[in-house]
């Protein structure tokens, strides 16, 4: 019996190493983009579909312009990893982005949230703060990755599926 359209899907992000957030993100836009054409199977649609949901995206849901390309890629993939069909150039009305500056706390202000964080909450805003950790790197750390006596993090299994190592701050 053949596999279903997403657990194939499943199986190619797999193979091509894609993180596993990436995955759950490709097969919801994928599921969506189904749904939204009546549960046709993908191999039945073409580029006008794909315009028209993308564009259902930006005027009706008013999604951001990243989370268009978001399911744009998603989109992609399936047919080009999956389904193995290339798809001509989509050209749909993006959404526009805002131009606003970045609301950026002073060092004071950040101290004083940090404080009020009990136990281990509060560490962790400190390992996230103080060493640039994301917060997938902080709660899968481990004792083992912290050396006390050098002052360093090892981020095992970064974004990208990278090490690297950043410095521990002194307040911890």
């Amino acid at each position: 019996m053949a596999k279903k359209l997403l657990d194939q899907m499943q199986d190619a992000l797999r193979i091509k190493h894609y993180s596993y957030r990436t995955e759950q993100t490709y097969l919801d836009w994928v599921r969506r983009f189904i749904l939204f054409n009546n549960k046709r199977h993908p191999k039945e649609m073409g580029n006008i579909e794909i315009q028209k949901f993308l564009s259902h995206l930006a005027r009706e849901r008013q999604v951001s312009a990243s989370t268009q390309n978001q399911a744009l890629s998603a989109i992609l993939f399936l047919y080009r990893e999956v389904l193995n069909q290339e798809v001509n150039p989509v050209h749909v009305p993006t959404s526009k982005r805002p131009k606003r500056l970045p609301t950026i706390l002073t060092q004071e202000e950040v101290l004083k949230v940090i404080n009020h964080l009990p136990g281990v909450h509060r560490l962790m805003a400190q390992l996230l703060y103080g060493s640039g950790l994301r917060v997938m790197e902080c709660v899968r750390l481990r004792i083992k990755d912290i050396d006390f006596e050098y002052k360093t993090v090892t981020i095992r299994d970064g974004k990208g599926d990278k090490d690297r190592v950043t410095p521990l701050p002194d307040s911890i």
